[in-house]
């Protein structure tokens, strides 16, 4: 049965690494659910069904976790010991805070605009350069093991994927 106190790479069985192959994950979560799923113990003791229930939620977590590359490098540097900070430390570089308020100005003059085209051509830049930026946290963290730098990434990350999801908002509200 699936060992709860397993991290979750080990959890499905798969490397402890940022590039993760997505099939793998997919095909590894499947295999634990039909292992744990709460289904297969309707018939078990209170005790069995309250665990099994426990399996399932350990493995949904798990799943959520690693297959979005913003959590699963947050959580690599979790299990690395490095903690973002990131309720506490807003600390970045001019010229990437300057980046940041050039993009949100954009975002606002094209959303009060009501320009669908701008939003969508500056969600197609932001989306290049965040795949750039993931690309570089996978070297950072599966290469060089550069834990503090993959920090940085992360921080970075975190805050021009709440601006993707701002345009995805401002798109959604020019479609209303």
């Amino acid at each position: 049965m699936v060992d709860l106190t397993a991290d979750f790479f080990s959890l499905f069985q798969l490397p402890r690494a940022f590039r993760l192959d997505g099939g793998a994950l997919d095909a590894r979560y499947r295999e634990v659910q039909a292992q744990v799923h709460p289904d297969r113990f309707t018939q078990g003791s209170d005790a069995e069904r309250r665990l099994s229930m426990q399996w399932a939620t350990r493995a949904n977590e798990a799943y959520q976790t690693l297959k979005t590359p913003l959590e699963r490098g947050k959580y690599l540097l979790h299990l690395a010991g490095r903690d973002i900070q990131a309720e506490n430390n807003t600390a970045m570089s001019v010229d990437f805070l300057m980046a940041q308020m050039e993009w949100r100005e954009a975002v606002a003059e094209a959303r009060q605009g009501g320009d669908h085209h701008e939003l969508e051509r500056l969600r197609h830049r932001l989306q290049g350069d965040v795949a750039g930026r993931y690309d570089e946290l996978g070297r950072l963290l599966d290469d060089a093991r550069d834990y503090d730098g993959a920090v940085d990434r992360v921080r970075r990350l975190m805050f021009l994927e709440k601006l993707i999801v701002e345009i995805d908002d401002a798109l959604a509200s020019l479609d209303e």
